[in-house]
């Protein structure tokens, strides 16, 4: 078997879901909507957060970037999955590849990151709420957000090129719906041991690293909230804390899953279901636990809609 890596001509067949040929039309009808929802949801988000001057704070500036990163995270992946699942084409060039695995490893690399600034800026609003406007000034929130953009891209230019620089064997099948790291592993000529060591500490720095951090200041949050004496102010509190920490925990404990584990031992078949938690779950349900229960946004959106009504 030779290698096929240098020649940008041969591309590969994405396997996706045909080998449970009955699931295919229930993923394709349940993933349509969730990603009509997604787009929907991250969509409206962006667009009130810009349009209501209340919501010019520092968590709605990490929400639009959150957001934003959700619509171009699912758009990455999901459109060439639907094609999959309908039957249509099952290949992608090898240079698409090359760039559908840059784009998603960068974008998940960057929710990863924004993930610790948004849990910061909780931490910061519930444990130090008189200094929280001192603490979050502008220049900081945007100065966070370029360090996790700027750092994500980064540690994708690491991990592509290491990848890129491996020569690959065997047929042209990449047992998924994307072109995901752990599957092209799975096609190296030669022993992996020294690259995966790399890309497992790079991985650890961007994955168990941050969700330490979160966790920590979930912990302190939690303590602060214990000392609230009102009963329907602590429960507020749990609840909103919550569901933040089950949002957190879906993307962490998927990617963690598909990420740190030696790929002798990665099964593709479970990657596959466990890789629609952060490509499709996690985007679609980052609204409605962040924003669309939250009673600004609900008063944003009303006012909105009743300009709209009046000018209509």
């Amino acid at each position: 078997m030779g290698s096929f890596n240098t020649s940008f001509g041969e591309g590969f067949i994405l396997v996706g879901f045909s080998d449970w040929p009955q699931l295919e039309l229930i993923l394709f009808v349940f993933i349509s909507i969730f990603y009509s929802l997604t787009l929907f949801g991250n969509t409206t988000i962006i667009a009130l957060s810009q349009l209501d001057p209340r919501l010019h704070t520092p968590m709605y500036f990490f929400l639009c970037h959150l957001s934003f990163l959700d619509l171009c995270y699912t758009t990455s992946t999901v459109p060439q999955l639907l094609i999959n699942l309908s039957g249509i084409d099952r290949t992608i060039s090898y240079g698409g590849c090359v760039a559908q695995l840059f784009i998603v490893l960068a974008l998940g690399s960057i929710e990863s990151m924004l993930l610790v600034v948004m849990a910061f800026d909780r931490y910061a609003a519930v444990c130090r709420p008189l200094h929280y406007t001192t603490i979050m000034h502008p220049l900081l929130c945007l100065s966070l957000a370029i360090a996790a953009w700027v750092g994500g891209l980064v540690n994708s230019l690491i991990q592509t090129s290491l990848m890129m620089a491996m020569p690959l064997c065997g047929l042209h099948y990449l047992n998924h719906f994307f072109c995901e790291m752990p599957v092209f592993l799975k096609l190296a000529c030669e022993d992996t041991g020294g690259t995966e060591a790399k890309m497992f500490v790079a991985r650890a720095i961007i994955l168990v690293f941050p969700a330490a951090l979160i966790l920590g200041s979930y912990a302190h949050i939690v303590r602060a909230v214990l000392r609230i004496k009102s009963m329907a102010g602590r429960r507020k509190a749990f609840g909103t804390c919550g569901s933040h920490l089950l949002v957190v925990s879906l993307f962490y404990g998927s990617t963690i899953y598909t990420y740190l584990q030696p790929t002798g031992s990665y099964s593709e078949g479970k990657g596959k279901f466990v890789a629609l938690f952060y490509t499709i779950i996690t985007p679609m349900f980052n609204p409605l636990i962040y924003t669309l229960r939250n009673k600004d946004v609900k008063g944003a959106l009303k006012k909105i809609l009743e300009r709209g009504r009046n000018s209509g």
